[in-house]
């Protein structure tokens, strides 16, 4: 077994000791002095600012947060990742209970925090770390942990990140395919950069003990089960898994297999080295004229099929920070001067496939320009827009199976979501799958769907984004497209 943390320090921002647990009894106090003197000897040298420092026989591994250093201490040759991960997850507690992990909140719950320490590490090793089980443990309104009448729920039961006997009167499943897309693309039109960043958020309200299964269009999965992966199926990279999931499983015949927490989760991380070609096209033409007027001539050009129409588009545009005057004239939308952020914002409410608009714009420049005037900036175009049955990698559910042995009925919500990352300097858009087979459409918070020839203990989701009547599908959103779809009106399957 790797070694062991021998004890844990939570310092304030000058180093000082807050609250200090030892768990091993072979470190003391002072070992704390000596950390944060050998970070501060480190400070000058960026290079060398790693989360793991060494001195005289002992390994010290911390994280900031906030005014706040987490730091444990170590005479063994332990996990330091491990450790590190433990650290991360006693922030998510703190925060948990309250609201935010900062000096004066660990002041005020000296308490708390001291039998939080004790459930979660038991002599050096992680123990409990999800809050919602501690919170059997401790109640934060007593600030002391209370005796309680019966072992806690978790410590008889071999599942740590749930507890037995939760009851719902509705079971359901929400499923979120969540995917960050990042393109750059450089002045010749070249793509520089194209990352795909997936996630898979579950929402779990279901009774007992389920087991649950989840089927995707994976590739490997697909050709060990001898099916055509022509067109349909994508290369998973980077997977990272809820510790719900049966790793074993998914080694051995690619099967994500779990007992679900109840509440919310990320079931799944995952990363695409896919290229992706940008979804709407935008070529800028800058014409200056003599330092008196600078002109704009800029072309939007959507590269999907004509049968998706994009919503909600937003094309923003660097313009110098002296430019004043602003005369624009676009073939579609509206544009408008942003001086705050020197841009000029385009916003095409819909653009539908395969089609091309313009936009022209003209501004004054002042006629005399100091010589200590700082160079222009060069900074990107940024575009954003939304697409309805869209999905930028393809990824697909494609079945999610609910077991429990009472033998109730779960409804499984899916819905698809693809967005830009924190740059936002390409995609932002949503995608509300249907169903294949025998689909009614109805007004009211959902598109339901019966599903044909499935049997009970199976739930084949939405991977087509096409409506089977197509004149059903016109009709329907030509009534109710312009309205929008609560926050769980997507994609409900029964049997």
């Amino acid at each position: 077994m790797a070694g062991a943390a021998s004890a844990l320090f939570l310092l304030d921002i000058k180093g000082r000791v807050l609250v200090w647990r030892d768990y091993r009894g072979d470190v003391s106090s002072t070992q704390a002095e000596r950390f944060f003197t050998k970070l501060i000897e480190k400070e000058g040298e960026p290079d060398s600012q790693d989360p793991v420092v060494y001195d005289d026989g002992v390994t010290y591994m911390f994280i900031q947060h906030n005014n706040v250093y987490l730091m444990t201490a170590s005479r063994q040759n332990c996990n330091a990742a491990s450790l590190l991960l433990f650290l991360h997850r006693v922030v998510d507690v703190f925060k948990h209970y309250f609201e935010e992990l900062e000096e004066e909140s660990l002041r005020d719950n000296f308490v708390v925090v001291y039998e939080l320490l004790d459930e979660m590490m038991d002599f050096g090793y992680p123990q409990y770390t999800e809050a919602k089980i501690l919170s059997e443990f401790i109640k934060t309104d007593a600030y002391r942990m209370e005796v309680t009448q019966r072992p806690p729920m978790a410590v008889t039961n071999a599942v740590s990140w749930r507890s037995e006997g939760i009851r719902y009167k509705k079971n359901e499943v929400f499923l979120d395919v969540v995917e960050s897309v990042n393109i750059l693309v450089n002045s010749n039109g070249q793509i520089i950069r194209s990352d795909v960043v997936g996630a898979l958020k579950m929402r779990t309200y279901l009774s007992g003990m389920p087991e649950c299964k989840l089927g995707l269009n994976d590739r490997v999965l697909l050709e060990a089960q001898g099916r055509s992966t022509k067109g349909k199926a994508i290369d998973l990279d980077d997977i990272k898994f809820h510790q719900c999931v049966r790793l074993a499983r998914f080694e051995n015949d690619r099967t994500i297999s779990f007992i679900p927490p109840d509440g919310s989760f990320d079931l799944m991380t995952y990363r695409l080295s896919t290229q992706v070609k940008p979804l709407i096209w935008v070529e800028a033409q800058v014409e200056r004229h003599s330092r008196s007027r600078i002109e704009f001539m800029v072309k939007a050009r959507s590269q999907f099929k004509e049968r998706s129409t994009a919503t909600n588009v937003e094309i923003e545009l660097p313009v110098p920070s002296d430019a004043t005057n602003p005369n624009i004239r676009t073939s579609l939308g509206s544009a408008s001067y942003a001086p705050e952020n020197d841009a000029l914002v385009w916003k095409i409410k819909s653009f539908p496939g395969g089609k091309e608009y313009m936009l022209r714009a003209e501004f004054r420049l002042p006629s005399i320009v100091s010589e200590e005037s700082a160079p222009e900036r060069k900074a990107p175009i940024r575009v954003k827009f939304e697409i309805p049955y869209f999905t930028v990698s393809g990824i697909q559910v494609r079945y999610l199976k609910i077991i429990e042995k009472s033998g109730y009925q779960a409804l499984p919500w899916v819905r698809y979501i693809t967005m830009a990352d924190d740059d936002g300097h390409v995609t932002h858009f949503e995608i509300k799958p249907v169903s294949k087979c025998n689909v009614r459409a109805m007004w009211k918070h959902d598109i339901e769907s019966t599903m044909c020839g499935r049997s009970k203990s199976e739930f084949h989701l939405c991977t087509s984004g096409r409506l089977c009547d197509n004149e059903l599908s016109r009709r329907w959103w030509s009534l109710h497209g312009k309205v929008s779809l609560p926050q769980w009106g997507l994609c409900r399957l029964q049997w």
